[in-house]
């Protein structure tokens, strides 16, 4: 435990360093732009060399070597094509079951893809970087990698969505499916979350909802359709989490807060006596409303859809969002004191959310604790091994 709370506070520290919108200057290497290399290099390298080094740490490590193994010898295993032919290559290149590679590779693009959807969507590195170790999600990558690589090329891949370039956002979704097909659910939900909703089109949306009160057999039949090995099994059992409810909420209600707090002439200029909107409004008035609706469908999810197995899965997705939301919102602040007044909310918060989260680290589910490294350790026998 000392060892990821250090981690985290040496981290977060050189993400307070890092300026995600430094003034540029022509051929020149600015103070700040050098700062921010060394910084982020640091930063990645201690996140990737910690979870890389890792040995049996995390909730499926040891079923994920047995997933390599069986792939290695041609029998079939319930995950996707990308994972099945990255273990082929790793493992055919190496000469023998090096399932640690594999767990590097995972590391590696799962944490540059997280840093780099933070550094060029955030509005504030260092506080969006804090939220992302506190609230979990780095440590979170240590187990169901193939997922939680899924969840960083959503967040990345937001970008897109905002940009309006949907066909890059298709292919990049289609990229992160190859190893985890829970990610095709974010083309329908990006997509309806970057709308411009009307109220009577939020009120059918609500009616729509009540679908899930009536209807949960035929929706876990369309689960057991997209998840076959799903049927019959403790899998289909579902289940809700009150804390993601809570966070979900609490995010909503600020929102709420922060956009009536905000002047309406701030990003609007007067020319003529009339008032005209600039691109920097428009753009800061489409990506409050499509992280309010992601929160907003996850909040609906959480609540409605508890029946639903892949409830987390889908609801995380949505609620990944909040590591940029947040630092969106304290900006948008109008005011110095009530600013920074909401920002010590937030980080006592996630620092609460941080050691309840560390509480439950040697937990069923979470396994995070006590953190092995194969430098000292040596890897216990899979299934395969004594059957």
């Amino acid at each position: 435990m000392i060892l990821y709370i250090t981690v985290a506070a040496v981290t977060a520290l050189l993400a307070g360093l890092v300026d995600n919108h430094p003034t540029r200057q022509s051929y020149k290497l600015t103070r700040q732009q050098l700062c921010n290399r060394v910084c982020l290099t640091a930063i990645f390298a201690i996140l990737f060399l910690l979870s890389a080094c890792r040995l049996n740490v995390g909730n499926d490590y040891a079923r994920y070597v047995e997933f390599m193994h069986l792939v290695n010898c041609d029998a079939y295993v319930p995950t996707e094509v990308g994972f099945n032919l990255l273990v082929k290559l790793v493992y055919g290149l190496s000469g023998y079951e090096n399932f640690l590679l594999v767990f590097a590779f995972y590391s590696f693009v799962t944490v540059l893809f997280f840093l780099l959807a933070m550094y060029e969507q955030s509005d504030e590195f260092g506080l969006a970087f804090f939220l992302f170790m506190t609230l979990g999600y780095y440590f979170q990558t240590f187990s169901t990698v193939r997922y939680y690589l899924a969840l960083a090329v959503a967040l990345y891949s937001m970008k897109f969505v905002l940009r309006r370039q949907w066909g890059r956002f298709v292919v990049l979704v289609l990229l992160g499916s190859a190893f985890h097909k829970s990610l095709l659910v974010v083309i329908p939900l990006y997509f309806l979350a970057s709308l411009a909703w009307k109220k009577w089109q939020l009120a059918i949306a609500a009616l729509f909802c009540t679908t899930f009160l009536f209807l949960q057999d035929y929706y876990l039949k369309l689960v057991v359709i997209l998840y076959p090995t799903y049927e019959d099994t403790e899998y289909l059992e579902g289940g809700t989490s009150y804390i993601s409810i809570l966070r979900c909420a609490a995010v909503l209600v600020f929102a709420g807060i922060v956009y009536r707090m905000r002047r309406p002439e701030d990003g609007a200029k007067k020319q003529n006596g009339a008032e005209e909107r600039l691109p920097e409004e428009t753009l800061w008035n489409r990506r409050f409303w499509f992280y309010f609706y992601l929160n907003l469908g996850a909040l609906i999810l959480y609540v409605f859809c508890s029946f639903l197995p892949i409830i987390s899965r889908i609801g995380y997705y949505l609620m990944v969002s909040q590591i940029l939301f947040l630092p969106m919102l304290l900006r948008a602040v109008p005011d110095r004191k009530w600013r920074r007044l909401f920002r010590v909310g937030i980080l006592l918060a996630a620092l609460l959310y941080f050691a309840m989260y560390l509480r439950k680290g040697a937990n069923d589910g979470v396994l995070i604790l006590p953190y092995r490294t194969f430098f000292f350790h040596e890897m216990v026998d899979i299934l395969s091994d004594v059957t």
